[in-house]
């Protein structure tokens, strides 16, 4: 049997001031960044700017996936082939969604004369029935109808929550992301997307 020292008690009394000081920075370690997810449908929401796009870097195409029309057509971002896209993920459900479909609407009427298209790909599972209610609520009249009610296409492409918009170039590949709303009728907005989609 040793007999205690000053210096081992020493010791583990610092080993124990170690332990605490690492378990205490641990739990002080900044929260992993807020994704958009859906939430109530009252609270207020901030749109941002294009400046929060996240470039795809390199430039690749998204993964293949079928979403469908109005009708029950099945699609594919490659039969709009030579166009830019911007790929809307959303839901009638979803707030920050809600709070960003007027700009987004906005955006269509400004840039389908450049060869950009606006999809905005509903995740409602109430189909196109749900989407057409909410857009005639809200007087939304200048976008189609586009619906991904399983969420295949945006667990294809890697969406972690809604909003998510994925900015599609003229070759098809995806040259960036946006996550949470977004002010799409922003001057700044408007003009910077002919340039990224080129």
């Amino acid at each position: 049997m040793h007999p205690t020292t000053r210096r081992g008690m020493l010791a583990a009394a610092g080993a124990l001031a170690a332990g605490t000081l690492a378990a205490v920075t641990l739990l002080r370690k900044p929260p992993a960044p807020e994704i958009a997810t859906p939430i109530a449908t009252g609270e207020n929401v901030r749109l941002q700017a294009i400046s929060a796009l996240v470039p795809t870097d390199p430039p690749r195409p998204p993964a293949d996936a079928e979403f469908t029309d109005a009708g029950g057509a099945a699609h594919r971002l490659a039969d709009f082939a030579g166009k830019g896209l911007v790929v809307n993920l959303w839901a009638t459900w979803c707030a920050p969604c809600v709070a960003e479909m007027p700009a987004l609407q906005e955006l269509a009427r400004k840039i389908t004369a450049q060869g950009i298209l606006v999809l905005p790909l509903s995740s409602d599972r109430g189909g196109a029935k749900v989407v057409q209610q909410f857009y005639d609520a809200h007087g939304i009249d200048a976008l189609p109808i586009w619906l991904d009610p399983k969420g295949e296409a945006a667990r294809a492409w890697g969406a972690r929550g809604l909003p998510t918009t994925l900015i599609i170039d003229r070759q098809g590949r995806e040259v960036g992301r946006l996550e949470g709303a977004v002010d799409w009728a922003a001057e700044a907005t408007v003009a910077e997307l002919p340039r990224l989609v080129g």
